[in-house]
């Protein structure tokens, strides 16, 4: 991985990155970059790049892709570059989500970006509110979350439990620990601003970080130190049938109470 020398010494002797593969690279050409994680998402990640093409995302961010592993065909290359990805990275190192999350950021600092947005790679948001994550950015906001709950935004076909998960648990635990009023805390549609990423009161680059405890921490720790944080209204659908998720109904939402917990209590915060 190259190194970018502005990112000093001592920031960079606390990071704790996966091993991660560059299938390919391309090069920076914008100070964004959209990331988007996936692990065996299949025809889903197509459709999101295909809408991602129409709508010429790439005309105004470089598309990076960082795979956790995906076994079923659908990241073949010469596609990817048709479509405007720039770049493939694959995570070769332990770890789910949030590992996935830590070696694209690092990558994308390392490139010089000036602020990242993320999406899932599972194609229930709407891409075309990356031009307003963008917009957010340039203004000067260092997190923008988005939310199908607050006005303009749209939620159809969520599941029961999750909508009440996330409206009366999820979302107001991290607002009261955090001291920001968030509505759709559970949704990997987001911005980070560089500045953010690289403060070392965050230190994303932990390997404490592992499935989806980085998603809470940064939704807790950046408004609690005092960095702008934005909520805009986006579009996320769901099938009718078969929810394209990677947390179990039972296991899986148990683990992500009990990061809810741990984050709310300050448990990942930085030691010392």
């Amino acid at each position: 991985m190259t190194m970018n020398p502005s990112i000093s010494a001592e920031v960079r002797t606390n990071w704790q990155i996966p091993a991660f593969e560059t299938p390919f690279w391309m090069g920076r050409q914008h100070p964004w970059c959209v990331v988007i994680p996936v692990i065996n998402e299949g025809d889903r990640i197509n459709n999101l790049l295909v809408k991602m093409k129409v709508l010429k995302i790439d005309a105004s961010a470089d598309i990076i892709i960082v795979d956790g592993g995906s076994k079923d065909g659908s990241l073949e290359l010469n596609s990817l570059q048709r479509v405007g990805v720039r770049g493939l990275l694959v995570k070769t190192g332990p770890g789910k989500l949030s590992a996935q999350l830590r070696c694209a950021y690092a990558f994308a600092l390392d490139q010089g970006y000036d602020g990242i947005i993320t999406i899932d790679g599972n194609d229930k948001d709407d891409p075309v509110a990356i031009f307003s994550f963008i917009a957010a950015l340039k203004d000067g906001v260092d997190f923008v979350q988005a939310s199908r709950f607050i006005a303009g935004g749209v939620a159809e076909n969520t599941p029961i439990s999750r909508d009440f998960a996330i409206r009366f648990i999820h979302a107001p635990m991290l607002s009261l620990a955090s001291g920001f009023k968030w509505t759709d805390t559970t949704q990997g549609f987001r911005a980070y601003s560089r500045k953010m990423l690289l403060d070392q009161n965050i230190a994303p680059f932990r390997e404490v970080f592992m499935t989806y405890e980085l998603l809470s921490y940064l939704s807790y720790r950046a408004p609690m130190i005092g960095y702008r944080c934005k909520e805009l209204p986006t579009v996320r659908r769901y099938p009718r049938e078969g929810v394209p998720t990677k947390i179990s109904s039972i296991s899986g939402n148990l683990s992500v109470l009990i990061i809810l917990l741990k984050t709310c209590f300050g448990s990942y915060n930085l030691k010392g």
